[in-house]
């Protein structure tokens, strides 16, 4: 049966995507959404169910494929791009969570980074990571579930617990967990990952007591990983590539050329700008990340193309609006805020900066 399909899956901050693609007329075949809960323990805190993520995954998925009317030994292969530095950890027997996800909008792990500023670390970890000390990032995160789900520290030492971003989560449960890995875009936002090196650093790792075994392998964002398990389609299919969703829309808007540069404004604000083969330091602060991966065994004789970026990234501009929507219940839907937005001629010198992590 001829293979002319691939099916994509975004997995954002509010929402889970599929998107099933005919790649010989470059045109959607079937899409499917699922908004999933927003968890908020106490100020500051934003956590989601990693369950809820899986399952409303898995129905999006299987709903864009059974809607398409097309059998799934038709489909290629399988993308991932997700939502970035939220982390997940999970019984590696289990495979259940030991905790909810920690979103990356989080902020309770503000006094853990303070903590790593006191130790002298901003400039080592800006050298080795391409990243400031924030709370933002997927490293404190993890560091405060070992810490504090009782017995989490003594199972990850043993080998018993493993931890990823959330395309590790997807990969381990559409592989039946025989796959515990994540790509270069995705480790380069944990502030654990030396993008000079391109290896997980043991002296970030030991500073924040994470024990090395518990971290996925680092692939290519453009490689096979590996293969869904035959109890989600009946078939296997590849996953073949993984990218965290700012660098996937950096290469979705062709931006293959340093100097190239894309805007996307979704639940924050992220601009990233490719600037070729190696990491450059900014006179802005703007962030140094991994853009993209690309196993390559043409003609170049590397085995893999690698691209840099320098983002910059502003944590709230969607979510204002659902903030509005859910939160003050002046709307409906989103879309209902244009509307408002058109008929209203002034706002008598009433400005929102939409802080709700802070500034």
């Amino acid at each position: 049966m001829k293979k002319k399909y691939i099916l994509a899956i975004d997995q954002g901050t509010t929402s889970s995507r599929a998107i099933l693609f005919d790649m010989e007329e470059g045109q959607i075949k079937s899409i499917k959404s699922k908004p999933f809960r927003q968890i908020y323990p106490h100020g500051g805190w934003v956590e989601h169910d990693p369950l809820e993520i899986w399952s409303g995954q898995l129905e999006v998925l299987r709903h864009a494929v059974n809607a398409s009317g097309i059998s799934p030994e038709e489909i290629s292969a399988i993308g991932i791009t997700n939502q970035r530095e939220t982390v997940v950890l999970w019984d590696k027997n289990t495979g259940k969570p030991i905790y909810n996800a920690i979103v990356w909008q989080c902020r309770r792990t503000a006094g853990l980074c303070n903590r790593l500023k006191v130790d002298g670390l901003q400039d080592v970890i800006k050298e080795k990571t391409g990243l400031v000390i924030d709370a933002y990032f997927s490293g404190t995160k993890i560091q405060w579930i070992l810490k504090n789900v009782p017995g989490a520290m003594e199972k990850a030492q043993n080998g018993e617990i493993l931890a990823g971003t959330i395309d590790s989560w997807l990969i381990w449960n559409l592989t039946g967990g025989k796959v515990h890995a994540t790509d270069y875009s995705n480790a380069s936002r944990t502030m654990l990952f030396n993008i000079n090196e391109l290896q997980w650093d043991k002296e970030l790792l030991k500073q924040m007591d994470i024990p090395e075994c518990i971290l996925p392998e680092v692939v290519p964002s453009s490689s096979v990983i590996g293969e869904t398990s035959r109890d989600i389609f009946g078939v296997s299919i590849p996953i073949s590539g993984v990218a965290g969703d700012q660098q996937a829309a950096l290469f979705g808007q062709a931006c293959f050329e340093p100097g190239a540069a894309k805007n996307t404004y979704g639940t924050g604000c992220f601009i990233l700008m490719n600037i070729g083969n190696k990491p450059k330091a900014s006179e802005h602060n703007l962030l140094n990340t991994i853009a993209w991966v690309i196993n390559n065994k043409g003609d170049s004789g590397r085995d893999k193309e690698i691209a840099y970026a320098l983002e910059g990234s502003v944590f709230n501009a969607g979510s204002a609006i659902q903030w509005i929507r859910d939160e003050l219940g002046l709307i409906k839907t989103a879309p209902e805020a244009d509307i408002v937005a058109e008929n209203t001629p002034d706002t008598n010198g009433v400005y929102v900066i939409p802080a709700f992590t802070g500034l």
